[in-house]
């Protein structure tokens, strides 16, 4: 068997190292978002969701946007809820959809045509030793759908509708119950906090029946007076706290959030206290209970949002340990670049701090060089790419050799055209098979092009360059001209055979 050379210009995926010490990292040391990529290379692509902690393993949970899913486009298809798993909050594994909603029924319920279907929220009941998996959605009149697993990702199975109190006279598939949170008490009674759009925006606790699958009509209303959404229902130290979107924006890529705290979950609660402006850069979505050893962390979580710019499936991640001064009090969310949960965290090395752009098509091209390991074959290449806007032409993929001055020369060794609905709407790895000869020691070029008229193909890139031979090129004029992007390389990797 022929050896393979993989020559990784970034840092490579494909293979998760689990270690016990957790560190995530938010942003890189430009202030750049950075984008989560699976054990696969491709970005993470489960929003609005949680991640929830069983046995010893995080799941991630999530509304997918990569099949091109848009807020108000009617003719925008359902993508589904996702499931990843971690041991270690970095390294993340793809673990599929957590049902198949490319049905018929679930397109009807779900697709452009409607308000859409978010928020999976999975919790265990140990009783009935089943997953529950509650959705938000707006074809009904409860504004919910409920499933089961026997294991936390799936198939889950939806069962009988649920009913609640409130809004239970309301029309159906209109704007009355929305986003939610579920939460399960130390002594197993589990709480359904959501968002009440008929008081425009006021969040609602209502206690679940024994099976977790329907509510109880036991409810506190009114937890806010409205303009509020997402909440997050969770218990530390015999007091119970909810975060909220403070004011509600969906989409909105700096939201505030503000607490509320209570001696039972069905209150009375106190009056609500702001803890950030912005939720660093995004919209509140989650707090996770998480225990360390003897330490309990309190995850929080903000989707940080495209800002509405109708591609939901490149919007990005915020996850770090709220902190509580001595009275309980929630301390004011202080953005960090990387969030630390241990004393002696396993690092996040900087070449895995990748962001990602829009902009190929036009006039504008991008390419990367690399550097030949050995004589062969290029077996293959592979880079993360995207689309937005609906282009109206396929992603060009070209091989070329380079000239003295270290740019793309004569006529192209390769060239593939991939076609418009092969390409994602997020940051996936797309590989290009070729077969053409290399020498040890000369640099060549991949250029990334289109000729759409709108629309454009995406990037993920890092600014952190450690090898200065091995750069990224870009054409501002249709490739008539290159030139080279300080510090920049882009997410690629090339098999030479």
């Amino acid at each position: 068997m022929k050896k393979l050379i993989l020559l990784s210009l970034l840092a490579t995926f494909l293979t998760a190292r689990f270690v016990s010490a957790q560190s995530i990292k938010n942003f890189d040391k430009n202030g750049k978002q950075v984008t989560k990529f699976d054990n696969l290379g491709n970005a993470v692509d489960a929003h609005d969701g949680e991640i929830a902690l069983f046995n010893g393993v995080y799941y991630l949970y999530g509304t997918s946007y990569d099949c091109g899913f848009e807020w108000g486009n009617k003719t925008a298809p359902f993508c589904g809820f996702k499931t990843y798993s971690s041991t270690d909050l970095q390294h993340w594994t793809d673990r599929g959809f957590m049902f198949d909603a490319q049905t018929p029924v679930w397109q009807t319920r779900c697709d452009g045509k409607t308000y859409g279907c978010f928020r999976p929220h999975v919790i265990y009941n140990k009783k009935t030793k089943r997953y529950v998996l509650w959705i938000n959605v707006y074809d009904n009149r409860v504004g919910y759908r409920v499933f089961t697993s026997k294991t936390p990702v799936g198939p889950f199975i939806e069962v009988k509708e649920p009913t609640l109190a409130v809004n239970s006279e309301m029309p159906v598939a209109g704007l009355n119950n929305g986003d939610h949170d579920t939460f399960v008490d130390d002594d197993g009674t589990a709480y359904l906090a959501y968002t009440d759009w008929r008081t425009k925006g006021s969040i609602v606790i209502e206690k679940l029946s024994a099976d977790y699958l329907t509510g109880t009509g036991q409810y506190v209303k009114s937890v806010t007076t409205g303009n509020t959404e997402a909440p997050a229902l969770f218990k530390r130290k015999r007091k119970y706290y909810l975060i909220y979107s403070d004011p509600n924006c969906g989409y909105c890529s700096g939201t505030g959030a503000s607490y509320r705290t209570a001696s039972s979950p069905l209150g009375p609660w106190s009056d609500g206290t702001k803890i950030s402006d912005n939720s660093c850069c995004g919209q509140p979505s989650f707090v996770s209970t998480i225990k360390l050893d003897s330490e309990t962390i309190f995850l929080f979580g903000s989707d940080l949002w495209n800002n509405a710019a109708k591609n939901e499936a490149l919007a990005n991640f915020y996850w770090a340990p709220l902190s509580f001064a001595a009275d309980g009090s929630i301390n004011p969310v202080e953005c960090q670049q990387t969030a630390n949960f241990t004393r002696n965290p396993s690092p996040v090395k900087p070449t895995e701090d990748f962001t990602t752009g829009c902009d190929i098509g036009k006039n504008i091209q991008r390419a990367q060089i690399f550097t030949a390991s050995r004589n062969g074959n290029l077996a293959s290449i592979s880079f993360a790419t995207f689309q937005t806007g609906h282009p109206d032409a396929g992603l060009t993929v070209e091989i070329f050799e380079l000239n003295n001055t270290g740019l793309p020369t004569g006529k192209a060794l390769a060239s593939v055209t991939l076609a418009v609905d092969s390409v994602s709407w997020s940051a996936r790895n797309v590989m290009v098979k070729t077969n053409i000869p290399v020498t040890v020691g000369k640099r060549y070029a991949v250029v990334i092009k289109s000729n759409t008229t709108k629309g454009c193909y995406g990037s993920a890139y890092n600014d952190l360059l450690t090898d200065p031979n091995n750069i990224s090129l870009i054409s501002n004029d249709n490739g008539a001209s290159f030139s080279a992007e300080k510090n920049r390389v882009l997410k690629l990797h090339v098999v030479i055979r």
